[in-house]
C-alpha cells in the first residue's frame, strides 16, 4: 500500500468534528431565561436603588419597579415570577394578597424586615415566601430570591421555632369538626329514608335489617345531628348511592341491600 498524503483526511475529520460540535451545541438548546422580578416600594429612592443594583445581576431580570398602586396596575401586564416588597410602607402586609389576586402564581419576598420574630410571622401570615433582613446584602437578596422561586425558605432556628409555635396555636384554636359530618355510610342510608318519612319497620324491610338494629342506628343519627326528634330530619339531603333513589316512592329497595349493618 502507498503512503499518500493524509492531510486531506485530517482536514475532513477536523471539519466533521467541528460540525459535530456545532450540532451538540444546538442540541443543548438556549439557556433558560433568568426569573423576572418586579420591585415595589413607596420610597422612590429605595426602589430605584435596588433596581440599579439588580440590573447588574445576570441571575435575575428586573422588569419594573413602582409604588404599591403602580404594582397593582402593572403586575398583570409584566407578569413577573416574583415581586420584591419593601416592608417599610404602611399597607405593605395587605399588598401580597392583592397582587396574587391578579397573578396567583406570583412569589413575594419582603425586603428590610426587622429582626423581630413577630414581624417575620406577620410576613408569613400575609403570604410572603421569603424575607431579607434590614442588614442583608445584595448576595443575600439574590440568594433569597432564588430560594423563594425554588420553594425554599431559609431563616434562623429561633424564627423556625416561632413559626411552628404559631401553626400549633392556630391548629388548637380551630373549632371541633361538626358531629353531623360523622355519619357512617349506613347511617346516611337510614337518615335519607327518615328524611323521606319512612318508619323504622319500613326502613328495616328495605335494608333487610332487624328493627332493633335500625332503632340503634336512628338513635346514633339523632345524637350526631344534635336533634331531638326524627321529624327534625325531614327534608334534609344526605349523600347516598344513586341506586337507592327509588326507595322513597315504594318503600321497597331497588335491589337487596349490600354490606353489614
Amino acid at each position: 500500500m502507498g503512503t499518500g498524503d493524509t492531510s486531506g483526511d485530517r482536514h475532513t475529520l477536523a471539519a466533521g468534528s467541528a460540525v459535530q460540535c456545532d450540532q451538540d451545541k444546538d442540541d443543548i438548546g438556549p439557556a433558560s431565561a433568568p426569573p423576572r422580578i418586579y420591585i415595589t416600594s413607596e420610597i422612590r429612592l429605595f426602589r430605584e436603588g435596588i433596581y440599579a443594583i439588580l440590573a447588574r445581576e445576570s441571575r435575575v431580570d428586573v422588569v419594573g419597579c413602582g409604588s404599591g398602586s403602580d404594582a397593582l396596575a402593572e403586575i398583570g401586564k409584566l407578569r413577573p415570577e416574583l415581586a420584591l416588597l419593601d416592608m417599610t410602607g404602611d399597607e405593605c402586609l395587605a399588598l401580597p394578597r392583592k397582587l396574587r389576586g391578579i397573578l396567583p402564581a406570583l412569589r413575594v419576598v419582603a425586603v428590610a424586615v426587622s429582626g423581630l420574630g413577630a414581624d417575620v410571622i406577620a410576613c408569613a401570615e400575609a403570604g410572603i415566601c421569603g424575607y431579607v433582613a434590614q442588614d442583608g446584602n445584595v448576595e443575600h437578596l439574590v440568594g433569597t430570591i432564588m430560594r423563594a422561586l425554588g420553594g425554599e425558605l431559609v431563616c434562623p432556628p429561633q424564627i423556625q421555632a416561632m413559626l411552628f409555635d404559631r401553626v400549633a396555636a392556630l391548629s388548637s384554636s380551630r373549632p371541633p369538626r361538626p358531629s353531623g359530618e360523622a355519619l357512617t355510610r349506613r347511617e346516611q342510608e337510614i337518615a335519607v329514608m327518615i328524611a323521606r318519612g319512612l318508619q323504622n319497620k319500613e326502613i328495616a324491610r328495605c335494608l333487610c335489617l332487624g328493627t332493633a338494629t335500625v332503632k340503634n342506628h336512628v338513635h346514633n343519627i339523632l345524637q350526631k345531628l344534635k336533634v331531638q326528634r326524627r321529624s327534625e330530619i325531614f327534608g334534609r339531603c344526605f349523600d347516598v348511592d344513586p341506586w337507592r333513589e327509588g326507595i322513597a316512592g315504594t318503600g321497597m329497595p331497588a335491589r337487596r341491600a349490600r354490606g353489614s349493618a
